[in-house]
């Protein structure tokens, strides 16, 4: 089957109108276009001068855009293109582009077509500014037609339903999504400017921000599964990382003292409406500094960005609105398992003890977990849901905190705090483990247990080890989902929706 063949009718109609503008002598595809003014640039420009009266002055642009409407009236053709900043109408009449030009663009310009023109700003009638066209040219003929948005007047207000509402479609032709649905563009233009603002955050509190490895010899720093790779030079198996933190850490041993990094994390696991195979982390590590001031760092961190990307601290998510203007709730994790799910952790020191409480209250409880595990579990199912405002869980057990320090006067329990908003986990942080003895023993208990429960085991880094010995300050590290955050501040429930390409499975 011929690529011709393979289009349908629409789509071989719109092939034959670019080959009749090549062979007009117009190129449906050139190399280069003209704009003097974004579109809302040129109407910001035309009204400024309305104000001016009888000393305007007359505005002339050249615009760009998608043909996103089209509207004929014999010797007349209404428009509107869409660039960035947002549409425009065209006033496209013979008596200005003249007779056979009017011809040519009538016969072979279609909507989603990317166009060039050029004219005169005025006001029509109606009341739309608009550009009096004198010259039109194409700069990208659309063969595919986009799938066409209705709108409808509600309240006096024009609602643009979304022209692809399928989620499946959406996600598998997320450039169509885009291009239709001005709201999905929104969501990603606050993804941007809540890591810009998080990023002004940490350079204004004297952070660095640095890049460590994606492909690792040794995975590390968090309890999952990686994906696996092979060097054909180096002949080596190596590992994407589901981390940073144990190359950032390196960094404090060599001198620095507060880093931070944005970037990709890869975990072969589950996809749900809050997890992602890759997903977006930033990461900082802070020399001298322990948990307790990262919990009040974080309230400053995130009201901070509030501020920046929502213009004030509440933000609306589900149905709920949420204050981060405010410190957050400190809840112990033992005490909070204890009210909630009814269980007091200290009376069940191994996982088979555990399990019959759980199972007392009815609660379902894997028979092969760890004892950590079935923590997580718990909280996992009692707590994180309850705590829509933000709310930060402390003091987690050792089991399932193998780079955090002890609580000196709790040696079962590490400092260590998870914060959560909008019932699922934003954060996770701790004060680092620097003694490299106690770091080696958590090493080879977790490494005994692989076998038992292989995501919460992390392999022994000899590396990480030898940077550790020649001495690595007291510090405090931090690590939050840049894609869940995202879904706070634009009130998506799934982290489908703020990953431009999220991973699905083969259509087939």
């Amino acid at each position: 089957m011929s690529k011709q063949e393979s289009l349908n009718d629409i789509e071989k109609l719109r092939v034959d109108k670019a080959r009749k503008l090549r062979e007009l002598g117009r190129n449906p595809y050139p190399s280069r276009a003209n704009r003097s003014h974004s579109n809302q640039e040129a109407i910001s420009l035309f009204e400024n001068e309305e104000k001016n009266g009888a000393d305007a002055k007359a505005v002339t642009a050249e615009l760009v855009g998608r043909i996103r409407s089209l509207r004929s009236m014999g010797k007349v053709v209404f428009a509107h293109i869409e660039d960035a900043s947002g549409s425009i109408q065209l006033f496209i009449r013979a008596n200005d582009i003249g007779a056979e030009e009017l011809k040519i663009f009538k016969e072979n310009f279609d909507l989603g077509d990317f166009v060039m023109a050029k004219g005169e700003v005025f006001r029509t009638k109606t009341g739309e500014v608009s550009l009096n066209t004198t010259k039109i040219s194409m700069l990208a003929k659309a063969i595919t037609p986009l799938p066409a948005a209705k709108d409808e007047e509600i309240d006096g207000e024009i609602v643009r339903h979304a022209a692809i509402s399928d989620p499946e479609t959406r996600f598998r032709q997320r450039y169509a999504d885009l291009a239709v649905n001005s709201n999905v563009r929104d969501v990603f233009i606050t993804r941007s400017k809540i890591v810009k603002s998080l990023r002004n955050f940490l350079d204004e509190h004297d952070f660095l921000e640095v890049e460590t490895p994606v492909l690792q010899p040794i995975y590390g720093g968090a309890a999952a599964r990686p994906f696996t790779t092979h060097h054909n030079q180096l002949k080596q198996e190596l590992f994407l990382r589901i981390s940073f933190e144990l190359y950032l850490k390196r960094l404090l041993v060599g001198n620095f003292e507060k880093v931070y990094e944005i970037g990709r994390d890869f975990r072969n696991e589950g996809v749900d409406r809050t997890h992602n195979p890759e997903f977006t982390m930033l990461e900082f590590y802070w020399a001298y500094a322990d948990y307790e001031q990262l919990m009040e760092f974080t309230e400053e961190m995130l009201s901070s960005v509030a501020k920046e990307v929502s213009g004030g601290t509440k933000i609306e998510f589900q149905g709920n609105q949420i204050d981060l203007g405010n410190s957050w709730p400190r809840i112990e994790l033992t005490e909070g398992i204890a009210e909630f799910a009814e269980i007091e952790l200290e009376e069940h020191g191994d996982a088979k003890s555990l399990i019959k409480a759980m199972q007392a209250k009815g609660i379902d409880a894997d028979p092969k977990a760890s004892r950590g595990k079935l923590i997580d579990d718990l909280v996992g199912g009692f707590l994180e849901p309850r705590f829509i405002q933000p709310t930060f869980i402390f003091n987690y057990p050792k089991e399932i905190s193998p780079l955090a320090k002890k609580v000196p006067d709790q040696p079962h329990l590490t400092e260590r705090f998870e914060g959560f908003i909008g019932g699922f986990e934003i954060c996770n942080a701790f004060t680092e483990l620097n003694d490299p003895e106690d770091q080696r023993e958590r090493f080879t208990e977790l490494g005994r247990g692989e076998q038992l429960q292989n995501e919460d085991s992390h392999p022994l880094d000899e590396d990480y080890l030898r940077a550790m010995k020649y001495g690595m300050p007291p510090n405090a590290g931090f690590g939050m989902g840049i894609d869940r955050l995202t879904m706070l501040f634009t009130d998506q429930a799934s982290i489908r929706e703020v990953i431009l390409f999220p991973h699905l499975r083969k259509k087939d």
